[in-house]
């Protein structure tokens, strides 16, 4: 890691496999982020039962210049073998994550409808940021700039628990486009059991963007779940003890 770049580096970020039952659930951070984002959940998880898996993504926890290198298909690719290293461990295999990682498990739901549920934590269907949109051609100009971010007071929790990269990857966030219109257009074929959190006071997304994948999804059983007093980052955030009961609770009920 590049000195600066990394925010709370004395975090353990690493990944994370908590061995438990036959239940398996795989969660997938964010963008700029690294496992610890859904470590509180993961362990949450695994103290009642189930073996939870936190791999990094590629291009995450190093540096700057890495993530800037990655394409889209690196981050699916990563997300479909860290599946496959699950399902050859457990019976049945739920895949969640946050914001970009909510993103990959949508499109892991729609190449593989034998996975048993979905877990979205402020999935980054649509971001309110400008940047996106123009990232394409900023990237040549702009390799990196500072976050601007609802959890950006220091002393907020999610900056307290939360380790990743303290800028945005301006040639990394143009890989998020495609991976948008991938997954916009996959939401169809997707059937299984899903549940959406959304944070009331995320910034950082437009909020309609849950609400469109609850419409679009073709599941029987869908639930979108609002936290109102939580940001972008509601598995760090306040509530998050709240959002992992939910989440258990939702896991039983697709088990039945």
């Amino acid at each position: 890691m590049t000195a600066g770049q990394i925010q709370n580096p004395h975090l353990d970020s690493s990944p994370f496999l908590f061995e438990g039952g036959p239940s398996g659930v795989l969660l997938l951070h964010g963008f700029t982020a690294t496992p610890i984002e859904v470590k509180l959940v993961g362990r949450y998880l695994h103290e009642r039962g189930y073996t939870v898996s936190g791999p990094l993504l590629p291009g995450h926890g190093t540096t700057i210049e890495s993530i800037n290198a990655c394409r889209w298909r690196d981050w699916v690719d990563h997300a479909v073998r860290a599946y496959a290293e699950l399902t050859a461990r457990c019976a049945r295999v739920f895949v969640g994550g946050e914001s970009l990682g909510g993103l990959l498990s949508l499109y892991l739901g729609s190449a593989h409808p034998e996975i048993a549920g979905l877990i979205l934590y402020a999935p980054a269907l649509r971001i309110a940021s400008p940047l996106v949109h123009l990232s394409p051609l900023a990237k040549f100009f702009i390799k990196a700039l500072p976050k601007k971010r609802e959890e950006n007071d220091p002393d907020s929790v999610v900056n307290q628990r939360w380790a990743g990269y303290t800028v945005d990857p301006v040639p990394a966030v143009a890989q998020v486009l495609p991976l948008q219109r991938q997954v916009r257009l996959r939401l169809p074929l997707i059937e299984q059991p899903i549940i959406v959190f959304q944070g009331r006071l995320d910034s950082t997304l437009k909020q309609s963007g849950a609400e469109e994948i609850i419409a679009a999804v073709q599941s029987a059983h869908k639930e979108l779940v609002w936290q109102e007093g939580s940001s972008h980052c509601l598995v760090l955030d306040v509530e998050w003890e709240e959002v992992a009961e939910k989440t258990l609770a939702f896991i039983r009920r697709v088990e039945g």
